[in-house]
């Protein structure tokens, strides 16, 4: 197969609903909503209006009613109530309270004493089969609307007879929940209109500027808003010379897709380039210590503000492969990070500064050089440098979102700093949404992860709760584009989901998660719901299987990244080692024989990680170079897991292709013939990987398939 799709191409019809389409929103059924509100709340608030149009389409769907406060007074059949804090309802006069019926008396009990809450959060009150969800703004009544449907088609036919008293209040964990879009305004070479995008162009951009229908743009902001995400980067942080003018004569543009998301409770940033003042500004330099750069990026950020006033700041990815930053001119990462956050600070504004830095014109035969350690050496000696509205985005592993690969040790080595910990929802390495691959099960083996061995976790760090109890961010590169699905394969719509849900709540099992979006998107069929678990639970560790094992990485096709290609990055200057020879494989990262990796993690993992004894499985050869012949804690030899492992992914694949047959007829059939398409190809590709790495490891070190399996 090719590399991604290279060019945008018209907008097919009809446009697939994923998790939300009219009938999800279904928690009234045939009965009557409320929606309460100040008089001059709804006006000042875009967000009441969303809340108000997903009720409508709710009752349109459904069959029930919608009434608002200034529709009269309902009758006794409301079942779901939405209010605002700032509605007081007062007691029915005289003889007409005896007719109050008990949404009444429940709404002012609730809205009595509604507590503090803040303007993402929603307080949640059932009792004798009314529903009240009360919250301080719009924002946290569409969350709470949204919960409610959440519940309705998780606990298909349990939530009408359900007659247990609840009372609750729900916030988000994380403050920040960012999907950071890779789109570019042009097309630009093999990467394609959107960068490392599976799903084929921008719902922003087409032809070279800026869609003039944002539809699909809108439907997508309601797709983000129902599961929590509250920013949105909107351009590639490899920054081309269009996109860099987004700052300036494409500020409109962006005024636009500002005012698209806004309804939905999403500010916009852009991704900025660091030589703006230069190719933008027409400044000789760009040192982020000249006055007249200083200048130059406080002007020009005062002007973004006065265009889009809840403008979320700056994305930056600087002095990384090629982008320009702060070291051609003497200054280092917090002297550049820095310099944008104090133009963005009076408006109370954030720069996002990518860690991604290393050097990618690596010699292959200096075994001292390590990708892996590069974020940690520029970056940890800056701790406390940063200004406290520079958020520091980590990749989650130190190198590249491999599909398995060790939790940076960057996130526990910057207590002074704000974290934020960058997921990569597109695909890029875990089969680029050609292959079946729910990744919330390893996001949660991440986000769980204690970096001290004890206390605070990943998801802690990020949250502020870690030891500097700074708050930081949840951020993920986003998979859709224009693709009638989304997302390319129907199926990585869980994927986005996941985020969304893990970013408000990282607490949440992986398989309730997908249970929800199963719910939503195909209904109750319990046959779908099962068949879909089947395929998707564990299809991460199968994709992993039948990849590059063990946590080796890089065993990709040079620059598309889709399928194996064993050595095609191990002479390259991209650091993307492994080292197999005939007497072993993996790259040694110890302190003590190795390039000492390992010494940047605090205890237990820095000891944990450098014994034999001790490394996990699934980590070995990320860290340890070791002979074919090693025995795993499994028991099984590193040689005869390759082959163990490889044939028992493909046998995976094959049962995920008969399961889904199976449904036929029993989900969409737009939707059947995309996944049962996408699940050949995934078979296809699995078998190839599954012959080039038995292959590959028969002919280094000449020991054959203790099962005799045929090996080529």
């Amino acid at each position: 197969m090719s590399g991604p799709t290279t060019s945008p191409h018209p907008t097919p019809t009809p446009v697939h609903p994923a998790w939300l389409p009219d009938a999800t929103i279904a928690p009234l059924g045939t009965g009557h909503a409320l929606l309460l509100t100040a008089r001059d709340e709804t006006a000042a608030d875009p967000v009441l209006a969303t809340v108000e149009t997903e009720l409508r389409r709710a009752a349109r769907a459904h069959g029930g009613r919608l009434s608002t406060r200034t529709d009269g007074e309902p009758g006794p059949d409301v079942r779901l109530v939405l209010a605002t804090t700032a509605v007081h309802p007062q007691p029915l006069p005289g003889d007409a309270a005896a007719t109050e019926h008990a949404w009444h008396a429940l709404v002012r009990r609730v809205l009595a004493d509604p507590g503090t809450l803040p303007p993402e959060s929603f307080r949640l009150v059932r009792d004798a089969g009314v529903t009240v969800v009360a919250a301080s703004s719009g924002t946290g009544l569409l969350h709470g609307l949204h919960h409610v449907a959440r519940d309705a088609a998780a606990r298909p036919g349990r939530a009408a007879e359900d007659t247990a008293v609840t009372d609750e209040v729900r916030s988000p964990a994380q403050a920040v929940r960012m999907l950071d879009h890779w789109d570019n305004v042009d097309v630009h070479d093999v990467m394609g209109q959107v960068e490392r995008g599976y799903a084929g162009g921008s719902l922003f951009f087409a032809d070279g500027a800026l869609r003039d229908d944002l539809g699909r743009a809108e439907e997508y902001a309601r797709l983000l808003g129902s599961i929590g995400i509250n920013r949105v980067g909107l351009n590639n942080v490899n920054v081309h010379a269009r996109e860099a003018r987004l700052l300036t004569e494409g500020l409109p543009d962006v005024v636009r897709l500002a005012a698209v998301f806004r309804p939905h409770g999403i500010r916009v940033h852009l991704s900025v380039s660091f030589a703006a003042p230069m190719t933008v500004g027409g400044l000789p330099t760009a040192d982020p210590l000249d006055p007249g750069v200083q200048r130059w990026w406080a002007d020009v950020t005062a002007h973004v503000y006065r265009a889009v006033p809840d403008f979320g700041g700056y994305v930056v990815k600087a002095d990384s492969e090629g982008q320009p930053g702060p070291f051609a001119y003497g200054r280092d990462h917090a002297d550049g990070a820095n310099l944008l956050a104090r133009a963005l600070a009076p408006f109370g504004g954030t720069v996002f500064w990518r860690a991604f830095v290393y050097d990618h014109h690596q010699d292959w035969r200096d075994r001292s050089t390590d990708r892996a350690r590069a974020a940690h050496d520029h970056f940890a000696p800056l701790d406390g440098r940063f200004d406290e509205n520079v958020v520091l985005q980590v990749k989650h592993g130190p190198l590249d979102f491999q599909t398995r690969e060790a939790v940076s040790p960057v996130i526990a080595a910057m207590p002074r700093t704000r974290l934020a910990v960058e997921l990569q929802v597109t695909q890029e390495y875990t089969g680029q949404q050609r292959h079946a691959c729910y990744l919330a099960p390893w996001w949660r083996e991440i986000l769980d992860l204690r970096p001290w061995g004890e206390g605070p976790t990943v998801a802690d760090v990020a949250i502020g709760d870690g030891p500097g109890g700074r708050p930081g961010a949840l951020v993920a590169v986003s998979n859709v584009g224009d693709d009638p699905f989304w997302t390319g394969h129907p199926l990585a719509q869980a994927n986005l989901y996941a985020f969304g849900r893990l970013a408000w709540d990282p607490t949440l099992a992986p398989e309730a998660v997908l249970d929800e979006w199963v719910g939503l998107t195909f209904g109750a069929d319990p046959d779908v719901r099962a068949g879909v678990h089947a395929i998707l639970d564990d299809s991460w560790r199968t994709y992993e299987s039948y990849t590059a094992p063990l946590g080796v990485g890089f065993m990709v096709t040079p620059g598309s990244h889709y399928g194996p290609s064993v050595d095609g990055y191990e002479y390259s200057p991209w650091g993307t080692y492994h080292f197999a020879d005939r007497d072993g494989i993996g790259v040694d990262r110890t302190r003590a024989t190795g390039t000492g990796y390992t010494g940047q993690y605090p205890a237990p993992w820095r000891d944990v990680y450098e014994d034999l004894a001790t490394c996990p499985d699934e980590l070995l050869l990320f860290f340890h170079h070791v002979p074919w012949g090693h025995v795993l804690h499994s028991g099984s030899t590193v040689v005869q897991h390759v082959y163990d492992t490889h044939f028992a992914g493909v046998e995976r694949v094959e049962e995920m292709v008969g399961t889904w047959a199976a449904l036929a007829g029993r989900v969409p059939e737009d939707v059947h013939a995309r996944v049962s398409e996408r699940l050949d190809e995934q078979l296809r590709s699995a078998r190839e990987w599954r012959d080039q790495l038995t292959t590959y490891v028969f002919r280094k070190c000449g020991v054959p398939d203790a099962r005799g399996r045929r090996i080529y």
